[in-house]
């Protein structure tokens, strides 16, 4: 059954006790709470959260209290950009994927990742119209060499922590960002993978959100619904 919920950082001025109140007045049952990269975490103490038995309870109870509950926590960032921002959207990552578990949140809302141009470039590259020998050999790199690789251990560490779905974002300047590449990634490393479908981003990339519906069929494991004016 579908749950109509919101992503918590467009209250993100309100403290926590208040923003609760205010999703539950508006009917909302479920969360989406933002743990870092991307997001400011107005929310979400994850280092806190992580450390302290007693902070997890307190938390919950005052989501649950409410007649909430969290449908997801988010890490959106660029783990596969190639500095040391990318190393901290890492870590953010994994203790996201730790922070479910102990929770029992089953879903993780996050990016695919856009990797550098080469081995010797810093700058993330998006390439979507390839024509050119040396834009597939890009394209081969950033997939073969840094996705594959690092998504193979991030199932694998999300499964440890007791993580069921990892919803990927059809985000623009990420190497998933439609059906083809979403389903190119959950071939190699399985169907823990799945899509966060936001058509908004669909329709400002020229694409049909009707169509990449029925291409993904089951492998819809989040929706995000916004106005992309």
């Amino acid at each position: 059954m579908m749950k109509a919920g919101l992503v918590t950082d467009i209250l993100g001025y309100m403290p926590l006790e208040e923003m609760l109140d205010t999703c539950a007045d508006l009917g909302f049952e479920a969360l989406e709470l933002g743990c870092g990269n991307w997001s400011k975490a107005p929310h979400v103490d994850l280092d806190g959260l992580l450390e302290s038995a007693v902070k997890r309870e307190k938390f919950l109870n005052a989501i649950k209290s409410r007649g909430l509950e969290i449908a997801a926590l988010n890490c959106s960032g660029n783990q596969l950009e190639p500095t040391e921002e990318g190393e901290a959207h890492q870590a953010v990552v994994e203790k996201t994927f730790q922070l479910a578990g102990l929770l029992g949140v089953e879903t993780v809302v996050m990016m695919s990742g856009c990797p550098s141009g080469g081995p010797n470039d810093v700058t993330p590259n998006w390439i979507t119209h390839p024509i050119l020998p040396p834009h597939f050999k890009t394209l081969e790199w950033q997939w073969n060499e840094v996705a594959f690789p690092y998504w193979e251990k991030a199932v694998k560490v999300a499964k440890e922590r007791g993580v069921k779905k990892i919803a990927i974002e059809n985000l623009g300047c990420n190497l998933v960002h439609n059906p083809e590449t979403l389903f190119k990634l959950r071939n190699e490393v399985g169907d823990m993978v799945g899509m966060n479908f936001d058509p908004s981003h669909l329709f400002w990339m020229g694409g049909d959100p009707i169509a990449a519906v029925r291409a993904l069929g089951s492998a819809i494991y989040h929706v995000h619904a916004k106005d992309v004016r």
